[in-house]
């Protein structure tokens, strides 16, 4: 029999509360499981399925006027494991039932606006799983550590977050946000292993390396965003991200269990099941005129 990958509920264990410290989150750190690496990747491949089918009945449902949805957030720092998040775990989804919006630097037309214009049209329709690589927290971040923004123009964005959090939870909106914790060190590694593979080349960006040596400032904007917005209606998740098997196995099991707790179903068909098999199994017998020639 083969052994069970998670020990523990590792959502209760991932989930922010209050009191959180994010200097006290080891990013190296595999809360929840005692497995490795080779178990890591089967338990990814073996849940894929069961996130689909609570996907399927999920976009189910609001073809009959469902207004639930789930929107995931995904933050961190360059390298830490985004893009393995988006093609490990979300690229298993049907794509019809997914919306994802990646957010890069503002435009000069997005400049102009308030920092939620962008956002607000990208939140994912009834029945859908939205993904955003970055986000609204952007503009709390990079903005405060890179002073971007008066310190009065952040403090404001902190409660219109919270404001636009709260208004789209109350619509039907299942709100998911994840951090993904490496460690400098990792993040270090992994840029390295960037520059030694040609292949790899065109995923560096010499910024990055900018913002490194602004890691503590970072740190503390992740720490006061994070405590700032945690919610019941909008929880914040820290994920251990050093090792990427673990951080994609997790985030899949934390996007399982709050689909779960939506409990989604298939919903009632308003026809005679038994009238429409008779239908459809009496045309079994048509000759279907052929093409001359064919």
């Amino acid at each position: 029999m083969a052994q069970k990958f998670w020990t523990d509920d590792v959502t209760e264990l991932l989930r922010v509360r209050d009191g959180f410290r994010l200097s006290e989150v080891d990013p190296a750190a595999t809360p929840g499981t005692a497995a490795d690496k080779k178990a890591g990747q089967a338990e990814l491949a073996r849940s894929a399925q069961e996130l689909r089918e609570l996907q399927e009945k999920l976009f189910a449902q609001s073809r009959v006027g469902a207004r639930e949805r789930v929107l995931v957030v995904l933050q961190a720092m360059d390298a830490a494991g985004k893009g393995g998040i988006v093609n490990h775990v979300f690229a298993q989804l049907e794509p019809y039932g997914l919306a994802l919006a990646a957010f890069k630097a503002p435009s000069e037309e997005e400049r102009a606006h308030d920092f939620l214009w962008r956002i607000e049209p990208r939140v994912p329709g009834p029945g859908l799983i939205g993904l955003f690589d970055r986000s609204h927290y952007e503009d709390v971040l990079i903005q405060r550590v890179r002073g971007f923004a008066p310190p009065e123009e952040i403090e404001r964005r902190y409660g219109a977050i919270t404001d636009f959090e709260q208004r789209i939870a109350d619509d039907g909106v299942r709100i998911v946000k994840i951090m993904l914790h490496v460690s400098p060190e990792e993040q270090a590694a992994r840029l390295l292993d960037r520059l030694g593979d040609p292949e790899k080349h065109w995923k560096y960006n010499a910024g990055d390396v900018d913002e490194r040596v602004l890691w503590p400032a970072y740190m503390d904007a992740f720490q006061l965003a994070i405590e700032r917005s945690h919610a019941p209606h909008a929880p914040w998740f820290v994920v251990p991200a050093n090792s990427k098997w673990y951080a994609r196995a997790a985030v899949q099991r934390i996007v399982i269990t709050e689909l779960q707790r939506l409990n989604p179903s298939w919903p009632a068909v308003d026809f005679d099941v038994a009238a429409e098999r008779a239908r459809v199994e009496s045309t079994l017998d048509l000759s279907w005129p052929t093409r001359s020639g064919s």
